[in-house]
């Protein structure tokens, strides 16, 4: 089992920044792969951005270059670094790892941290 811990969220004024982190404990394979996916009300969670435990990076276009996604392995922390922040980021983050062994992957979330951006 694996268990993943978020912190950062809060309401920040459009334009702000906003740090968030998720300590993953457990087991945790050698190949992994951490993220960030956000929902908001009524809709689906969508993939924000993830990196892997060899450091390939993945965003959804709508963040690319406000947001940053890095990972402390000795830590088994990844990070989220918001800058830019518009209301339409407004949603609940959920931080996700991915333990991987060939073609499958183990999938573990964490509880959710809200981040609320006020125009």
């Amino acid at each position: 089992q694996v268990q993943l811990v978020e912190s950062g969220g809060g309401v920040v004024q459009a334009g702000g920044s906003l740090r968030l982190s998720c300590a993953a404990s457990g087991d945790i394979f050698d190949s992994n792969e951490m993220g960030w996916y956000r929902q908001a009300p009524g809709e689906q969670r969508d993939l924000v951005a993830a990196i892997t435990s060899g450091g390939s990076t993945d965003y959804t276009d709508s963040v690319k270059g406000r947001f940053t996604i890095s990972r402390d392995n000795a830590r088994n922390t990844v990070y989220l670094q918001m800058n830019g922040l518009k209301p339409e980021d407004t949603a609940v983050y959920y931080c996700n790892l991915k333990n991987i062994r060939g073609r499958v992957r183990y999938q573990y979330w964490g509880q959710g941290t809200q981040v609320t951006v006020s125009s």
